[in-house]
């Protein structure tokens, strides 16, 4: 089965196709920089995805930070022969709202070990304010 969201346009990081990052507009996604382990990304904050305040839910957050870290442990990367990931553990610390109608995400591999990465993900708001600070750790896992 071919997965298109595994093969981006150029300038993306994801594709069409996948049911989190079509949710959460990450096809849309403006890729600023990619190196080995690391990311930075330029991001719309959909409509369907803000409070009553007009700024990112916070329930969704958790959700960038879950797929931004699985394409952070490849990035840099051919992700097409990549292996299947979990995600094991993850804490998020909420310090500002994330506004829009723009926002950055930069996240990087903190530790990488054989089967497990620790991943540093922030996010910054439309006036580049830090907002969130996320850890998420990945396991290597065999594919279903």
């Amino acid at each position: 089965m071919r997965r298109a969201w595994i093969a981006p346009p150029e300038g993306r990081v994801i594709g069409p196709g996948h049911p989190a990052g079509d949710l959460i507009g990450a096809p849309d996604w403006q890729l600023l920089r990619e190196e080995l382990g690391e990311l930075e990304l330029a991001v719309d904050l959909p409509d369907a995805l803000r409070n009553p305040r007009g700024n990112l839910f916070g329930g969704f957050l958790p959700t960038y930070v879950d797929l931004v870290a699985l394409l952070t442990a490849r990035a840099g990367t051919d992700r097409s022969t990549a292996g299947w990931m979990m995600t094991a553990n993850m804490s998020v610390e909420y310090l500002a709202p994330v506004t829009g109608p723009h926002f950055r995400i930069h996240s990087q591999v903190a530790h990488r070990g054989r089967r497990t990465f620790l991943i540093d993900t922030r996010f910054f708001g439309a006036e580049e304010e830090l907002c969130a600070i996320a850890m998420t750790k990945l396991l290597a896992v065999e594919a279903p």
